[in-house]
């Protein structure tokens, strides 16, 4: 229709109020949990209100609108539009609110690494699906845009009663925006404020950042580690593993025979386990947020706090245990790229996966299976009964989301290490897994069994001497695994053969086996404090010393625990 030729009323009125719900289904959508998509919603939008009045003034004073103006108005709320996108997807899939100051600088990391696994033609069509959803919505708001300013606004300008519905509507969001509870069921959530929340984030990050303020304190890491009596310490990070694997009846059932069978390992290999949880400073992502708390001691839940922590040169558990005269190693298989932070902890030797040299077929997004890693690490670096005592921390990634494909376990730890380690029976299992975004769950439990299953079998391996291990979760899966609302806790699994050490830990609240019991024996970062204290020659809780039996380096006889 030619832009001079003026509709009927009738038909100016209907196209009018297509135009309006469009554009207030823009702003009042939510998420279609447990997915990334959106389902509409019949509420009114504040932010769809502040357009419509807007448009109202700017043809009140230029008439109809020119392209420029048509193009700011419609920019600034398709800004708007992915901020209401986000703002409700995040605390859905995530569990926590958008964060723009840690978002925006792992999403293109964690995009990168997720294409890089396809083809370059699957990557190269992502990409373009994305450019052209965003051009897509921008021309669809515009369009709306565009037919409310002709069609709509001036018949509203000229009528009382769409006076009186614009001024009840502007009234009932600012009662909505102040917070008036009676407004939330006919009104949604405004994005706005999340934008506002978001600038003063990064006002805030950038202004302590110049005026270095002043971080948590760090713990005193004064330990003389004797309570260890010289014992490796391997401290662990299952990806994902949180507390709805013991919650959650359907994934607790259906991993009770490998966690059982873990049990008996850990039996076999003459040690025993006690159990705790502790609340995590990240949920359903930034691993990295977990392990600089727990090797810092530090709160890290806020990302400044993380990203000022790295530019310090705070003490670390990593430099303690240097300290006392062990060999640190870090093994991170998730990386496969320079990674400058890690100077930051000072491992003596720190492998990522390119060091591991994998040359069996990839499975998955993250490359390398955890078994291989630990098989591959212990090649790399056996022990000896000459070798100085060592501290191991294994961040793993197999079961990182999106928890595809679960890789096969070999019981002969040999075999993974060779060019062509599954039999195509193995890959064919594998083949026949299905990525399904929507129902994550079945995968991340079966990666969970998958952790059970190589840790078993490590400890089943032929060990030269004693060792402690630490095993633990750095977060819980996402909200589409765990839903809404769930806690941050994760398991903590203290494993040794030395029973004062295990007293040590049960003083503080861990249970025997490998079922943590409530409640959670504190923050993340307590747990660094605990561990320091602990390993000390006196306990920083019971300040009681070790004999001299304890201290030395014989094995004893393991305890019975009820």
């Amino acid at each position: 229709m030619p832009l001079t030729t003026a509709p009927s009323f009738w038909k100016n009125f209907a196209l009018g109020l297509l135009a309006l719900f469009v554009l207030n289904a823009f702003m009042s959508m939510t998420n279609l949990w447990p997915t990334p998509f959106v389902q509409l919603d019949k509420r009114l939008a504040p932010e769809f209100v502040l357009l419509w009045v807007v448009i109202l003034l700017l043809v009140r004073v230029f008439g109809l609108l020119s392209r420029k103006w048509l193009t700011a108005v419609t920019l600034a709320y398709m800004v708007l539009v992915l901020g209401r996108y986000f703002d409700t997807t995040a605390p859905a899939l995530f569990g926590r609110d958008i964060n723009l100051y840690w978002d925006t600088l792992q999403i293109p990391r964690v995009v990168w690494v997720s294409l890089k696994s396809y083809p370059l033609w699957v990557a190269a069509l992502v990409v373009a699906s994305v450019v052209a959803l965003f051009v897509g919505v921008f021309f669809a708001l515009r369009t709306a845009i565009a037919a409310a300013a002709r069609y709509a606004a001036p018949t509203a300008l000229k009528s009382g009663w769409a006076w009186a519905i614009t001024l009840a509507a502007v009234v009932l969001v600012s009662a909505n925006v102040y917070g008036v509870r009676e407004t939330w069921p006919y009104v949604s959530k405004p994005a706005i404020p999340t934008y506002w929340r978001q600038a003063k984030l990064l006002a805030k990050t950038y202004a302590e950042r110049n005026q270095q303020k002043t971080l948590p304190a760090s713990p005193a890491f004064d330990s003389d580690l004797a309570a260890l009596r010289s014992a490796d310490v391997n401290l662990f990070l299952f990806e994902s593993y949180g507390k709805m694997v013991f919650t959650n009846s359907k994934v607790y059932q259906q991993l009770k025979p490998a966690r059982d069978a873990l049990a008996k390992q850990i039996a076999t290999s003459g040690m025993q386990v006690l159990s705790a949880y502790v609340n995590s400073t990240t949920f359903g992502g930034g691993s990295e947020l977990a392990q600089l708390s727990l090797l810092s001691g530090i709160d890290t839940a806020d990302p400044l706090v993380h990203d000022l922590l790295l530019t310090t040169q705070r003490p670390t558990l990593t430099q303690q245990f240097r300290k006392r005269g062990y060999e640190t190693f870090a093994l991170y298989p998730g990386l496969s790229w320079d990674w400058p932070e890690k100077s930051f902890y000072d491992f003596q030797y720190f492998l990522d996966a390119r060091d591991l040299g994998y040359k069996g077929p990839k499975l998955g997004y993250w490359t390398v299976p955890d078994q291989f890693s630990l098989a591959r690490f212990d090649q790399l670096h056996p022990i000896t009964a000459q070798s100085p005592k060592r501290f191991v921390f294994f961040p793993s990634i197999t079961s990182h989301m999106p928890f595809h494909p679960v890789p096969p376990y070999l019981p002969d730890w040999k075999q993974i290490l060779s060019a062509q380690p599954f039999t195509d029976a193995h890959m064919a299992a594998v083949n026949a897994q299905k990525e399904d975004w929507f129902n994550m769950l079945p995968a991340y439990t079966g990666m969970i069994e998958y952790d059970y299953l190589w840790f078993a079998g490590y400890l089943a391996q032929p060990k030269v001497r004693e060792a402690v291990y630490v095993v633990m979760g750095d977060h819980q899966p996402a909200a589409n695994v765990t839903g809404e609302g769930a806690s941050w806790e994760v398991p903590v699994h203290i494993i040794s053969a030395n029973p004062q050490l295990l007293e040590r830990f049960a003083a503080r609240g861990f249970k025997p086996g490998l079922e943590p019991s409530e409640p959670s024996t504190g923050k993340l970062f307590d747990l660094t404090r605990m561990l320091v204290d602990v390993f000390d020659s006196t306990d920083g809780k019971t300040k009681t010393p070790l004999n001299a039996a304890q201290n030395g380096a014989g094995a004893l006889a393991p305890k019975t625990w009820p």
